[in-house]
Protein backbone atom coordinates (compact mmCIF):
# COMPACT_ATOMS: atom_id res chain seq x y z
CA UNK A 1 0.00 0.00 0.00
CA UNK A 2 1.22 3.44 -0.87
CA UNK A 3 2.08 6.04 2.07
CA UNK A 4 -0.63 8.33 2.57
CA UNK A 5 -0.06 12.25 2.24
CA UNK A 6 -0.47 12.32 6.20
CA UNK A 7 1.31 15.22 6.82
CA UNK A 8 4.88 16.50 8.05
CA UNK A 9 5.98 17.92 11.14
CA UNK A 10 7.88 21.31 11.13
CA UNK A 11 11.04 19.49 10.73
CA UNK A 12 9.92 17.71 7.71
CA UNK A 13 9.59 13.81 9.87
CA UNK A 14 6.54 12.69 9.48
CA UNK A 15 3.72 12.17 12.50
CA UNK A 16 1.76 8.65 12.92
CA UNK A 17 -1.56 8.09 11.83
CA UNK A 18 -3.56 5.83 13.78
CA UNK A 19 -3.60 2.39 11.01
CA UNK A 20 -7.49 2.42 10.83
CA UNK A 21 -7.71 6.11 9.39
CA UNK A 22 -4.73 5.42 6.83
CA UNK A 23 -6.32 2.30 5.81
CA UNK A 24 -9.71 4.47 5.42
CA UNK A 25 -7.91 6.49 3.33
CA UNK A 26 -6.18 4.57 1.00
CA UNK A 27 -9.07 3.99 -1.08
CA UNK A 28 -8.83 3.18 -4.46
CA UNK A 29 -11.46 2.75 -8.10
CA UNK A 30 -12.91 0.33 -6.70
CA UNK A 31 -14.67 2.07 -3.64
CA UNK A 32 -18.01 3.26 -3.87
CA UNK A 33 -19.33 6.98 -3.62
CA UNK A 34 -20.42 5.89 -0.68
CA UNK A 35 -17.00 4.36 0.83
CA UNK A 36 -15.50 8.25 0.01
CA UNK A 37 -18.17 10.04 1.24
CA UNK A 38 -16.63 12.52 3.99
CA UNK A 39 -17.61 15.20 5.81
CA UNK A 40 -15.35 18.80 6.02
CA UNK A 41 -16.10 21.64 8.13
CA UNK A 42 -14.94 24.87 6.51
CA UNK A 43 -14.61 28.43 7.95
CA UNK A 44 -17.12 30.43 6.26
CA UNK A 45 -15.55 33.19 4.14
CA UNK A 46 -17.66 36.26 4.95
CA UNK A 47 -18.96 34.57 8.47
CA UNK A 48 -16.82 33.35 10.28
CA UNK A 49 -18.94 30.28 10.74
CA UNK A 50 -18.14 27.28 10.90
CA UNK A 51 -19.75 25.12 7.61
CA UNK A 52 -20.00 21.75 7.60
CA UNK A 53 -21.08 19.54 4.26
CA UNK A 54 -20.92 16.03 2.59
CA UNK A 55 -18.38 15.43 0.43
CA UNK A 56 -16.82 12.70 -2.31
CA UNK A 57 -12.76 12.57 -1.20
CA UNK A 58 -10.54 10.82 -3.84
CA UNK A 59 -6.43 9.38 -3.94
CA UNK A 60 -4.39 9.52 -6.49
CA UNK A 61 -1.52 8.13 -5.58
CA UNK A 62 -0.15 9.42 -2.24
CA UNK A 63 -2.36 12.44 -2.62
CA UNK A 64 -5.72 13.32 -1.04
CA UNK A 65 -8.25 15.30 -2.69
CA UNK A 66 -11.59 17.14 -2.55
CA UNK A 67 -13.80 17.64 -5.53
CA UNK A 68 -16.72 17.06 -7.45
CA UNK A 69 -18.99 17.30 -10.68
CA UNK A 70 -18.78 20.05 -13.01
CA UNK A 71 -21.15 23.33 -12.14
CA UNK A 72 -22.24 26.80 -13.20
CA UNK A 73 -20.47 28.71 -10.45
CA UNK A 74 -17.61 28.70 -7.29
CA UNK A 75 -19.03 25.71 -4.28
CA UNK A 76 -19.38 27.85 -1.37
CA UNK A 77 -16.83 25.00 0.46
CA UNK A 78 -14.44 26.22 -2.28
CA UNK A 79 -14.87 29.51 -1.77
CA UNK A 80 -14.42 29.12 2.18
CA UNK A 81 -10.89 26.57 1.65
CA UNK A 82 -9.52 29.39 -0.90
CA UNK A 83 -9.98 32.37 2.02
CA UNK A 84 -8.79 30.25 4.78
CA UNK A 85 -7.33 26.80 3.81
CA UNK A 86 -7.81 25.45 7.16
CA UNK A 87 -10.37 22.96 7.61
CA UNK A 88 -11.68 19.47 9.19
CA UNK A 89 -11.61 16.56 7.50
CA UNK A 90 -14.02 14.20 8.99
CA UNK A 91 -14.51 10.50 8.19
CA UNK A 92 -17.53 8.72 9.06
CA UNK A 93 -18.59 5.43 7.11
CA UNK A 94 -16.92 2.40 9.65
CA UNK A 95 -14.09 4.61 10.89
CA UNK A 96 -14.89 7.91 12.40
CA UNK A 97 -12.58 10.60 13.25
CA UNK A 98 -11.73 14.33 12.39
CA UNK A 99 -8.90 15.10 10.89
CA UNK A 100 -7.26 18.80 10.95
CA UNK A 101 -6.13 19.58 7.65
CA UNK A 102 -5.49 22.25 5.07
CA UNK A 103 -6.47 22.78 1.46
CA UNK A 104 -4.89 23.83 -2.18
CA UNK A 105 -7.07 25.38 -4.20
CA UNK A 106 -5.74 23.68 -7.55
CA UNK A 107 -6.34 26.44 -10.24
CA UNK A 108 -3.13 25.53 -12.48
CA UNK A 109 -4.90 24.04 -16.22
CA UNK A 110 -1.93 21.66 -16.46
CA UNK A 111 -2.31 20.22 -12.84
CA UNK A 112 -6.24 19.96 -12.87
CA UNK A 113 -5.89 18.34 -16.26
CA UNK A 114 -3.50 15.56 -14.58
CA UNK A 115 -5.53 15.15 -11.55
CA UNK A 116 -8.54 15.29 -12.86
CA UNK A 117 -8.02 13.00 -15.97
CA UNK A 118 -7.86 9.72 -13.78
CA UNK A 119 -11.22 10.89 -11.68
CA UNK A 120 -12.96 11.09 -14.94
CA UNK A 121 -12.12 8.07 -15.89
CA UNK A 122 -12.71 6.15 -12.52
CA UNK A 123 -16.45 8.53 -12.58
CA UNK A 124 -17.00 6.96 -16.15
CA UNK A 125 -15.96 3.21 -15.27
CA UNK A 126 -18.56 3.42 -12.12
CA UNK A 127 -21.40 4.82 -14.07
CA UNK A 128 -22.22 2.34 -16.65
CA UNK A 129 -24.56 3.14 -19.96
CA UNK A 130 -27.56 2.93 -17.52
CA UNK A 131 -26.65 5.53 -14.87
CA UNK A 132 -28.63 7.99 -14.72
CA UNK A 133 -25.39 10.63 -14.62
CA UNK A 134 -24.34 11.65 -18.30
CA UNK A 135 -20.72 10.32 -19.07
CA UNK A 136 -17.96 13.02 -17.51
CA UNK A 137 -16.32 14.80 -20.33
CA UNK A 138 -12.44 16.14 -19.09
CA UNK A 139 -12.60 19.08 -20.46
CA UNK A 140 -16.12 20.00 -18.49
CA UNK A 141 -14.60 18.69 -15.74
CA UNK A 142 -10.99 20.64 -15.49
CA UNK A 143 -12.84 24.08 -16.50
CA UNK A 144 -15.97 23.92 -14.01
CA UNK A 145 -15.29 21.23 -11.60
CA UNK A 146 -13.87 21.89 -7.81
CA UNK A 147 -10.53 20.64 -6.67
CA UNK A 148 -8.44 21.06 -3.82
CA UNK A 149 -5.28 19.05 -2.69
CA UNK A 150 -5.82 17.81 1.32
CA UNK A 151 -2.95 17.81 3.49
CA UNK A 152 -3.23 16.12 7.26
CA UNK A 153 -1.65 18.83 9.68
CA UNK A 154 0.19 17.96 12.80
CA UNK A 155 -1.52 17.84 16.24
CA UNK A 156 -0.05 17.43 19.44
Amino acid sequence: MAEINDGACRDGRRHPVREDVRQALAIDASLTIEDRTIDITTTGRRSGEPRRIEIAFYRLGDDIYLSGIPGPKTRNWLANLAAQPQFTFHLKHGVVADLPATAMVIVDPAERWRVLAVFVEEFNRRHGPDSPWPEAVLDEWVERSPLAKVTFVETD
